[in-house]
């Protein structure tokens, strides 16, 4: 590889520095590496290690033959910085870029300024997180940055030259780079590292002059160890990072500490639904951080969501067989999370969706104190709170991709006395809320958005809502949901009419909870003033993920499949009966009622396909399912005309568009129009799609390859695991040929 620098100088060659300059070395990034220590035996080693090509002891007897292409890395302790940034005053040009690894921005930025005068446009701090109980030349470690992030903090003075020039040195070493400012840095790193170190040092301190039980670390688990590993780490490092970043590391502790009293007297109390709600919520943090550093978000089968990407290769041709169960309903496992927090007593779920949606919708609920036990195999038990017991959360809540989460929490959230701000991916914050802003602010929430009205959604609390009632312009489930779970705490009554029927899970849920709904021909209102009690839910399969299986044996000649145990909410059926008006060979076998959901084993074979005008009443039934509908258009006879959904173009993506440029890109004739599309039916040629991100339009064209004329790549398909955590899984079982290619 091209080198990235032509040399670098290490000044501190411990493990830190030493494993920069070896990293460099073994990826050939640049020409030379020089080293600078202040003991002569030091340099004398670290060039027979071949950690560096030459060492000195001297700055200056190097610094007239650096150049613009060189850099320089500060690796010694924070409170030994100074001196050095003297050193490079004197003697370095200030066109060559200098960077750091110090555990503390804020204290180098103070010398750089006390040294300098003023910020500098070649120093460009940061920070490798990355490290071992080991120290000294020795330790160096080529492959110590390898999938480690690294923080830079530059300045508005710092030119991009100079801080490309450090992120392309770290990234050549293997390290995931990422900037963040001064301050963050410092509070960031209070908590999470210089925090666990003052608690690993204290704790051993302890234990070790407690002269009344010698056995202590003789006898002690595989956890005392892991937990005080770090408590092996350099002292006078440790010691130069607790004085430079004293206030913040002192703010973290007086937090600790108010949090540990608190257990200690819930354990004084024998308070076992707080002692839960602790434990719970700290091994849900400690998981989802474990697979933040897999580049994952909330589900280990999520192998990249915005820092990697997920490609599906699907072989032409074949058909699906066999008799499976998809995952829990997306839309119910959500609501069961909601409305069993908001009851009062205990609700015991199961069936639940352990995808990355539902569970961002569960870890809302966590930080706002309620405790949540799982889930485990899909069974959730919620110790609920009751409409008033909800707390303020610390941070933001986070509900990653999900327009579901954050739509109907919107509505929970203008009924509190606590303000509250909802953020979520890069994707969800392209996506319209004012459809559900708008409405919250007629009942007097007071609410900001970002511009368009899109998130992060600050909505302020306290306010006293009133009830109205609200005509939609569009048929949403999603709308409605919001507005009535609003009206449990709005005074008098909240009603909606919708102008086509949607999705009525919200209703038939409170009902189950004992919450009075009443519904009268489109108008569905709720009073305030009830209360929700705590029952058992059973989670019915998906409708929208059984689609994709349903629409595969439809399109794939000897298919025959049955999904068993899938919600036929007469809501969602849609995809049924447009499948059948295309002339599918659907039944439902062993119809009946669970927990108030209607649910069937649905049974498709294959029979070709014929297009149709898809009527417009239908339409609301089927939002979701649209895109696989699409593929099942493009293998049918003749043309399918889509008219009536223009809400799919603010879903996760531009659905109608999303599915016209993938169907074009496969040789299908198809033309979008505003609230709708036409598709003529053909040959599916092989060929590259994009999904935009959306799982549902990833999951469509790996079906579309069953009736391909050759591979079908599908790209940016990592949120097919914020709906269908095993959809692979299964489209192999039943006999897709699916190969995935993370990067």
């Amino acid at each position: 590889m091209p080198h990235v620098i032509d040399k670098l100088v290490v000044i501190g060659i411990g493990l830190i520095g030493g494993s920069l300059a070896a990293a460099l070395k073994k990826q050939h990034s640049c020409r030379e590496v020089i080293g600078i220590a202040k003991r002569e035996d030091t340099c004398a080693r670290a060039v027979e290690l071949n950690i560096v090509d030459r060492a000195y002891t001297s700055l200056q007897t190097v610094a007239g033959e650096l150049g613009a292409q060189d850099l320089i890395f500060i690796a010694v302790p924070t409170l030994a910085i100074k001196p050095v940034l003297q050193d490079i005053k004197n003697c370095i040009p200030e066109n060559i870029t200098i960077t750091d690894g110090a555990s503390v921005k804020g204290s180098v930025y103070q010398d750089v300024m006390a040294v300098f005068g003023e910020e500098q446009a070649n120093i460009v701090l940061g920070h490798p997180i990355a490290g071992s109980e080991k120290s000294g030349v020795e330790a160096a470690n080529p492959d110590l940055y390898d999938k480690h992030r690294v923080i830079l903090t530059p300045t508005q003075t710092n030119t991009r030259d100079h801080i490309k020039k450090v992120y392309d040195v770290w990234k050549s070493v293997g390290a995931d780079v990422v900037e963040m400012s001064i301050p963050d840095h410092d509070v960031v790193l209070a908590s999470t590292s210089h925090l666990p170190h003052v608690i690993a040092f204290s704790l051993v301190d302890t234990l070790a002059h407690d002269s009344n039980n010698e056995n202590i670390f003789r006898y002690a688990a595989g956890g005392f160890r892991d937990f005080t590993r770090i408590a092996s780490s350099d002292a006078t490092m440790w010691r130069d990072i607790m004085l430079a970043n004293d206030e913040a590391i002192l703010n973290a502790i007086d937090l600790f500490s108010t949090n540990l009293s608190r257990l200690k007297q819930a354990i004084q109390a024998k308070d076992a639904k707080q002692i839960t709600g602790v434990f719970t919520r700290a091994k849900a943090a400690r998981d989802r951080f474990t697979l933040m550093l897999s580049n994952q978000a909330y589900n280990t089968t999520m192998s990249n969501s915005e820092n990697a990407n997920v490609i599906y290769h699907v072989a032409p041709g074949g058909s699906v067989k066999g008799n499976i169960r998809v995952p829990g309903d997306k839309s119910i496992s959500h609501r069961s999370i909601m409305l069993g927090s908001l009851a009062e007593g205990v609700t015991e779920i199961s069936g639940f969706l352990e995808g990355e949606d539902a569970l961002a919708t569960l870890q809302a609920f966590r930080d706002m104190g309620v405790v949540i036990e799982g889930p485990n195999n899909g069974r959730v038990t919620v110790n609920g709170v009751g409409l008033h017991g909800l707390e303020a959360p610390t941070g933001s809540l986070y509900v990653g991709n999900s327009g579901t989460s954050m739509r109907l929490l919107s509505g929970i959230l203008a009924g509190q006395k606590f303000a509250a701000e909802l953020t979520g991916d890069e994707s969800l914050t392209k996506r319209p809320m004012n459809r559900v802003a708008n409405p919250l602010r007629e009942m007097g929430a007071v609410i900001d958005t970002a511009e368009e009205g899109r998130p992060p959604m600050k909505i302020h609390g306290g306010e006293a809502l009133k009830g109205i009632h609200y005509d939609m312009p569009m048929a949403s489930a999603q709308v409605k949901s919001c507005l009535l779970l609003a009206g449990l705490y709005a005074e008098g009554e909240t009603s909606v009419t919708e102008p086509a029927p949607t999705r009525d899970h919200t209703e038939r849920m409170l009902r189950g909870f004992g919450y009075e709904v009443k519904r009268e021909g489109d108008k569905i209102s709720v009073q305030s003033g009830g209360k929700l009690t705590a029952c058992e839910i059973d989670i019915p399969a998906d409708i929208s993920s059984a689609t994709f299986f349903m629409v595969a044996a439809a399109i794939a000649p000897g298919s025959d499949i049955t999904l068993t145990h899938v919600g036929i909410n007469p809501t969602r059926i849609g995809v049924i009966n447009i499948l059948k008006l295309m002339g599918a060979d659907i039944t439902l076998h062993n119809e009946r009622e669970v927990g108030g959901e209607p649910v069937a084993d649905i049974q498709v074979k294959y029979v070709p396909l014929k297009g149709i005008q898809i009527p417009e009443e239908q339409v609301p039934l089927a939002i979701d399912e649209f895109p696989a509908l699409l593929v099942a258009a493009a293998c049918a006879e003749g043309k399918t005309v889509l008219t009536g959904a223009e809400e799919l173009r603010v879903k996760e993506t531009d659905r109608i568009q999303a599915m016209a440029d993938g169907l074009i890109a496969l040789g299908i004739e198809c033309e979008p129009t505003p609230d709708g599309i036409v598709v003529t039916g053909g040959q599916i040629q092989s060929g590259e799609v994009e999904s935009c991100g959306d799982h549902r339009i990833a999951m469509s064209f790996t079906i579309a390859a069953l009736r391909a004329a050759g591979q079908i790549t599908v790209k940016n398909c990592a949120n097919v695991a914020t709906s269908f955590p095993n959809f692979a899984d299964l489209a192999k079982q039943v006999g897709i040929s699916l190969d995935i290619i993370r990067s």
